[in-house]
């Protein structure tokens, strides 16, 4: 018999939030997890968060939509909002009831100052490590490091000389009269030719801390910030990570503020790190050595004879003449053949957690989405280790 469409609301029904989700969803595994984290970090929210005034938003529910918008590849909190509002996993990760309503997308500006001042995304990401070396997935010894280029919010067009009238609307450099009432097109006729713009001269008007940069050689110039990862050798997990300014010497002053934090907060000091010719300096290798981590780098020209450099710059060469006498050892090979897991990383950290392109204006804030994308990462590689 054919059926019809009941088009009469009921007054009454149930919904079981917990049977909707079929029992071997990927969900489960990773909501156990975050769940017993963001259990011990009780005390961190409650110095957070004031006594008195109107209930705010758990900010365990803030974080786990944070981590949502990382593992479904979210544009924005907006939307966000909107598949909180509409889909019944998501309300099932957040602990929320069918007919509560949906927070606002503004939630997560007037909170993310907040999160920035205790270092909870920092907090719940090294929390999300701590499971991961209790339960034996990490490697104490080999690491591998690198950076990645983090395309920023702002235009090209907003690339300006530092000296511009603020009143210019043009981005000429040639303020329009003050009384003029013509019309003034979208994008007006420049000549930039002849006009060179560096960082030394020109500030981006959206995002003043994004640099222009550009990956290599015949690549193109590009306003970004750069993203920095840390990753163990064993099954290529996150273990730091950090957001800087794009220039040439970042990539080795992040790997060694990484080393020392990796340090301070686990108790972890690496025997070898791998990394590829970005790296390759003589004072790095030393840095690396003072402290006691063997480099495994990847070198572009051979080092110079240290008998025929000035005496400021011996020490260095002598490093990199190390640094190729281990270029023929077994451990140099198997460091550089597992480096690109942590490639692996970054690709599912810009393709999948939204990181290709920044979505906020200001370093403090992307490094906050970087620290929950490399924790979702993590989560996700967990739980597939864990089952195997």
């Amino acid at each position: 018999m054919r059926g019809r469409s009941d088009r009469q609301g009921k007054m009454f029904f149930a919904i079981d939030l917990e049977g909707r989700v079929r029992p071997d969803h990927p969900l489960r595994a990773i909501k156990a997890t975050v769940d017993r984290i963001l259990a011990g970090m009780t005390e961190q929210f409650a110095a957070a968060y004031s006594g008195t005034g109107r209930p705010s938003v758990p900010p365990e529910r803030l974080l786990k939509a944070l981590l949502l918008m990382a593992l479904y590849s979210v544009r924005s909190e907006r939307q966000l909002a909107e598949r909180v509002d509409t889909d019944l996993l998501f309300r099932w990760f957040l602990d929320m009831d069918p007919a509560e309503p949906a927070f606002d997308p503004t939630t997560f500006t007037r909170n993310r100052p907040r999160l920035d001042a205790h270092g909870l995304t920092a907090a719940f990401f090294d929390a999300v490590l701590r499971e991961a070396v209790a339960a034996g997935l990490c490697s104490g010894d080999h690491f591998s490091v690198d950076g990645t280029l983090i395309e920023s919010y702002a235009s090209l067009k907003s690339f300006r000389p530092v000296e511009t009238d603020p009143e210019d609307k043009d981005g000429g450099g040639t303020a329009a009269p003050a009384d003029s009432n013509a019309f003034k097109p979208r994008n007006a006729e420049v000549d930039f030719h002849g006009h060179r713009r560096t960082n030394a001269t020109h500030r981006s008007g959206t995002d003043p801390e994004a640099r222009l940069f550009r990956k290599g050689l015949g690549k193109e110039a590009r306003l970004c910030h750069m993203g920095h990862a840390l990753a163990e050798n064993r099954h290529g997990l996150v273990v730091a990570v950090t957001v800087t300014e794009a220039n040439g010497t970042a990539e080795r002053e992040a790997a060694l503020a990484m080393l020392d934090r990796l340090n301070e907060r686990h108790g972890v000091t690496p025997k070898t790190l791998g990394t590829d010719k970005g790296f390759d300096s003589g004072p790095f290798y030393m840095q690396l050595e003072a402290r006691g981590v063997e480099p495994h780098g990847a070198m572009g020209k051979p080092p110079r004879d240290p008998e025929r450099v000035r005496r400021d710059q011996k020490a260095g060469v002598e490093a990199r003449v190390r640094m190729k006498g281990r270029l023929a050892t077994d451990g140099y090979r198997l460091s550089q053949k597992c480096r690109k897991k942590v490639e692996e990383c970054f690709g599912w950290i810009k393709g999948v957690g939204g990181l290709a392109r920044s979505r906020h204006v200001g370093r403090w804030k992307i490094r906050q989405q970087m620290e929950l994308a490399a924790a979702a990462y993590n989560l996700i590689r967990m739980r597939k280790l864990l089952a195997a």
